[in-house]
């Protein structure tokens, strides 16, 4: 057999059409019952993730404290009653105010610290640099309990109780180590010849890290700013201890003003909750175009 007739016919072998119900799939390509399965995994988380925030709304719009207990009579007599008494009878408003102090101050104040001791141990090699990132590390390790009455000693020694620089100190101390940790990764990531560009240009370390490096950092810390911000906003213990003035309690703890020994107000409970959500999901709003690139890039280096 020639080699002319061994080609033609292998192509016609290879034009030849697969058999009726033997399609071949294309690369990446799934089977009706591997999709039907990614989405019926995907719609169940969905409804595990957004039920507890869709339950909450709808026992907020019921008008007795009592409603929680037979939620299904909320559906005929649903009302905003809750909303307005809790923006015109209660602080929300100072508490709010409170909560962006705070939470605010913290978020700058904590990745300020964080992203300049991330930076210098990314590339600088003093003495004991690794050990320092453990220290950060075993910071995290000290319960609550634990730390709240040496940090309540020394706020007192420096006049810090009741005040919102006292707050946000103590909570710098719980958001500085992880963002350090997250934006040291990230830093990994960025080339080390961008630094020695900028000490051509002229640039001092310092220059190069704020013309230079920060601009490329913006995704990782986008990440530290949320993670800062989310844990100073939510957190209860140390506001309820360190704030003595009910015009300046947070909302995490105004929220707390509605349980007294004998009796609990769930339906303003649940408006508060609604409300408090708010500002957190606008912050999440802000930062979500840079949040999944700084959690995943920040990974790739430690």
């Amino acid at each position: 057999m020639s080699t002319t007739t061994v080609e033609t016919s292998a192509t016609v072998t290879e034009d030849r059409p697969a058999p009726a119900g033997r399609r071949r799939r294309a690369r990446g390509e799934r089977s009706l019952s591997a999709s039907l399965a990614a989405h019926g995994i995907l719609i169940a988380g969905s409804v595990v993730a957004l039920f507890p925030v869709a339950w909450l709304v709808f026992l907020s719009l019921g008008p007795d404290k009592d409603d929680y207990l037979h939620p299904g009579g909320i559906w005929r007599k649903m009302t905003f009653d809750n909303y307005t008494f809790v923006l015109q009878h209660t602080n929300f408003f100072d508490w709010l105010k409170s909560s962006l102090i705070v939470s605010l101050g913290t978020t700058v104040l904590g990745v300020l610290v964080a992203a300049t001791t991330g930076y210098a141990v990314s590339r600088m090699r003093f003495p004991g640099y690794r050990k320092f990132m453990w220290v950060l590390l075993v910071t995290q390790m000290f319960p609550v309990a634990v730390l709240m009455v040496p940090m309540y000693q020394i706020l007192a020694d420096l006049q810090l109780i009741d005040s919102y620089l006292g707050l946000i100190l103590v909570y710098c101390t719980t958001a500085v180590p992880y963002c350090a940790w997250l934006l040291k990764g990230y830093f990994d990531t960025i080339p080390f010849e961008i630094d020695e560009a900028g000490r051509v240009d002229g640039l001092t370390p310092f220059g190069t890290f704020v013309r230079l490096i920060l601009p490329l950092a913006r995704p990782g810390l986008a990440v530290a700013a949320f993670y800062s911000f989310i844990t100073a906003f939510g957190e209860v213990a140390f506001a309820t201890t360190f704030l003595l003035d009910d015009q300046k309690y947070t909302l995490a703890v105004g929220l707390q003003s509605f349980i007294s020994e004998h009796d609990a107000q769930r339906n303003l409970m649940a408006a508060t909750a609604v409300l408090i959500a708010i500002p957190v999901s606008a912050f999440f709003y802000l930062v979500q175009k840079n949040l999944v690139t700084g959690l995943t890039a920040g990974g790739t280096k430690g």
